[in-house]
């Protein structure tokens, strides 16, 4: 879970479900009180007063705020079919409903109404136009400024801790404690004198040139790189549904390149199909 995930439109809609729920703790009517009474004696009924209002509009709208914020910081869950996200979104339109045909049916509607009308209008604004609209597609918080590119094994901005996925921050081949290659111990692979020559075994003197010919003319090289909004990774299998969403402002290392797409590697070990690779930021 990565609060960097989160967009601007995550924002509007947190906010307005913050102010739907004070104004379910505000009177739901106004009193035009006679010359000479006192208003303070009438006591005036809130949201909580009212159950099926306050189901139907109020926790609706924050219930619905809930899930699309969980459908943005856990992707990829589902609930008949349907992903959490589209649950939120529906909650926010039905709250929204709920609260116009309410304030029609009331002839004084008070603060808790009034400012709940509003707070639904923001919130299922915000929930269906996330997905739509650039500048609510942004990221809510910035991406940290950029690091110094490190070599393969070494994660960005790293200065002697452990490297992405192998200890002691070393490269990619590399053993704790020794110069050899990996699987093997200090002193070198197979074949290997001192000073890092190698020597050649019997049946390898052609492999070398060999495998020149066989090397394609572009190799890739992996890299680590930053994606400037949250985009989903979709498995190797060519499934359409994501595994996990890449967040802003989180390294990820690239480990294959696929025509336009990247194969991408999580923090926590998990591979796929970046398929929209504009405008990353290489580390």
């Amino acid at each position: 879970m990565n609060i960097r995930s989160l967009t601007r439109g995550d924002g509007v809609v947190i906010g307005a479900a913050v102010v739907l729920f004070i104004a379910s703790f505000l009177s739901l009517a106004s009193i035009d009180c006679p010359a000479g009474i006192n208003c303070s004696d009438y006591d005036t009924p809130n949201a909580w007063d009212r159950l099926g209002l306050l189901m139907s509009m109020y926790l609706a709208g924050i219930i619905g705020a809930a899930l699309i914020v969980v459908a943005r910081l856990l992707p990829g869950r589902r609930v008949a079919g349907l992903d959490l996200g589209q649950f939120g979104v529906a909650f926010t339109v039905f709250s929204l409903w709920t609260a116009f045909w309410t304030i029609i049916d009331v002839s004084s509607a008070g603060a808790g109404l009034i400012l709940g009308l509003l707070a639904t209008i923001v919130l299922a604004a915000g929930a269906v136009a996330s997905p739509l609209l650039p500048p609510l597609k942004a990221p809510l918080m910035g991406a940290p400024k950029p690091q110094t590119p490190q070599p393969y094994g070494a994660q960005p901005g790293a200065t002697g801790g452990a490297g992405y996925g192998y200890p002691g921050g070393q490269q990619f081949g590399q053993q704790p404690g020794g110069t050899g290659g990996y699987g093997y111990p200090a002193g070198g692979q197979p074949g290997a004198v001192d000073g890092g020559q190698q020597q050649p075994q019997p049946g390898q003197q052609g492999a070398p040139a060999a495998a020149q010919q066989a090397a394609p003319a572009g190799d890739f090289s992996p890299f680590w790189f930053a994606v400037p909004v949250a985009r989903p990774l979709y498995g190797e299998d060519g499934s359409p549904t994501p595994i996990a969403e890449l967040a802003p402002g989180t390294w990820y290392l690239a480990v294959e390149q696929r025509g336009a797409a990247l194969v991408a590697q999580t923090q926590d070990g998990r591979r796929g199909v970046l398929q929209d690779t504009t405008g990353i930021q290489r580390g």
